[in-house]
């Protein structure tokens, strides 16, 4: 889907192409790429790049076109209602009045940068100025969405001091593979900003929204890394206790089988088809029983004295 937009007192939607107007292309089709690289001359192999959900943030400039590619924080709900975290690629093309905006996956930042512009009223927005402001709006979803997460880990955190069972344990592993995502990410953006940087050193731009985006870049770099440092923290306490928990029972395990060897080795003795001396005597059973009683007392309390009971 092609759209058309214009910065009169914010986003404003038009019918068709002008001059200095916002080209959004959201989910393209074969023929609207055609009309791009038609109309605008604009650079395909760059495009068709975005189309892999892998492609990593570069940004280039050939034939007067000014290429980048960043990593946008995108969610999804799937079947039983739990939120995925991941990240999609959008190009950015610039090249005389034309700028260029492509995605192949339909976001909530896009929809509410348009929104953020008219309630802000914002009444233009320079072509490199909208780069910046495009690249500032995903740093903020960052954060939004480490905001939700950081949500998520509490909650589990909560769950799993409850009950430390499996389907918990994997939602910690969810939100720390999440959190990886954005994390390298966030990395290759900032890479792709500070080469921006050389190339906008000579054309206009808007200084004070360019630290914008750095400050806000580095604050959501920092809180995800902060988040996956809590994460493994916890992973590797949670860890520890299950360890704990589980040598604290096999020592239970060994100790009741200790004890348990007593009887058996007493009646195993005790019952060998030899002579023994008490076949005649009639208080022998009564009396073996009470004898592997008053042991058995004796090893519990002896392995309770010692904790291992």
């Amino acid at each position: 889907m092609t759209e058309y937009w214009k910065c009169e007192g914010g986003f404003k939607q038009l019918p068709e192409w002008e001059a200095d107007c916002w080209i959004q292309v959201t989910g393209p089709t074969p023929e609207e790429l055609d009309d791009l690289e038609r109309r605008f001359n604009a650079p395909m192999d760059f495009i068709q790049d975005v189309e892999d959900n892998e492609e990593r943030p570069r940004t280039d400039s050939e034939g007067g076109w000014l290429m980048t590619l960043i990593r946008v924080p995108n969610k999804e709900v799937d079947e039983d209602g739990d939120s995925i975290y991941s990240t999609i690629p959008m190009a950015i093309l610039v090249h005389g009045e034309v700028f260029i905006s492509i995605c192949y996956y339909r976001n909530e930042m896009v929809d509410d940068f348009i929104r953020w512009t008219r309630r802000k009223m914002i009444e233009s927005r320079e072509r490199y100025d909208l780069m910046l402001s495009l690249f500032l709006s995903s740093s903020v979803w960052y954060l939004k969405y480490l905001k939700q997460m950081n949500i998520m880990m509490k909650a589990a955190e909560e769950a799993l001091e409850e009950s430390m069972d499996n389907d918990r344990l994997q939602q910690m592993m969810r939100i720390e593979k999440f959190l990886v995502y954005f994390i390298t990410s966030m990395r290759g953006n900032e890479v792709v900003l500070v080469r921006l940087k050389k190339h906008l050193r000579h054309l206009p731009y808007d200084e004070d929204l360019l630290d914008d985006v750095e400050v806000e870049l580095q604050q959501a770099y920092a809180t995800a890394n902060i988040y996956s440092e809590v994460l493994e923290r916890q992973r590797d306490s949670y860890s520890s206790i299950i360890s704990n928990n589980l040598n604290a029972i096999m020592k239970r395990l060994t100790t009741i089988t200790i004890i348990l060897m007593i009887p058996a080795a007493i009646s195993g003795f005790y019952g060998m088809n030899v002579p023994n001396g008490w076949e005649e005597f009639p208080m022998a059973f009564p009396t073996i029983l009470l004898s592997t009683v008053i042991i058995i007392i004796i090893c519990v309390l002896v392995f309770k004295k010692k904790n291992l009971f």
